[in-house]
């Protein structure tokens, strides 16, 4: 089986680094897998967006139309991603950052206020494990324990003191259902 997921928002959301860690999950569970990130030339506020393949056998092309499941930061990934996910496909949408319902009705969304749940768990920077729960809490890709062990093993270790917010943050996501 093979899962094409995009994960777009505005430079600094922690875009890339969700993609990361998702392809790096993926890989400790020994899937083989694919990372693209794209990013305008701003440091932060600019677009970007990474494609991660995760499948059980040789990836065929990197490259994907129709992604099972998209994680909307904002709403100009919204709008630019909700067209192309596949039929009965998974749209996660942080609504803190979005001001419209989804048009599609043959996909499954789940929309959460990403970014209130992170700052109610003390740190804003939280948002993109909240979307990245609730993206393994609505699609059977990884395990979730796969993910917090893929965290543990591949973030500096001077940062391993905010693993238990992180999980906290993963396992509210998580708690949202499409």
């Amino acid at each position: 089986m093979q899962t094409e997921v995009i994960v777009a928002g505005f430079g600094g959301q922690g875009v890339l680094f969700t993609g990361q860690l998702l392809s790096y999950a993926a890989m400790d569970e020994g899937k083989d897998v694919t990372w693209i990130p794209s990013y305008g030339p701003e440091m932060r506020g600019g677009t970007a967006n990474c494609t991660v393949i995760i499948a059980d056998e040789e990836i065929g092309s990197p490259l994907v139309r129709n992604p099972r499941a998209v994680i909307a930061m904002n709403l100009p990934s919204l709008d630019k991603y909700e067209p192309v996910v596949l039929q009965g496909g998974l749209l996660v949408i942080n609504s803190s950052m979005v001001n419209r319902q989804v048009n599609r009705k043959d996909i499954r969304n789940v929309a959460l206020p990403a970014n209130d749940l992170a700052e109610e768990l003390g740190d804003k920077k939280l948002t993109n494990m909240v979307l990245l729960g609730a993206l393994l809490g609505n699609l059977d890709v990884i395990p979730m324990d796969a993910l917090k062990k893929a965290l543990k093993e591949h973030l500096p270790e001077r940062h391993h003191k905010l693993l238990p917010l992180n999980y906290q943050a993963l396992e509210k996501g998580a708690s949202f259902k499409a």
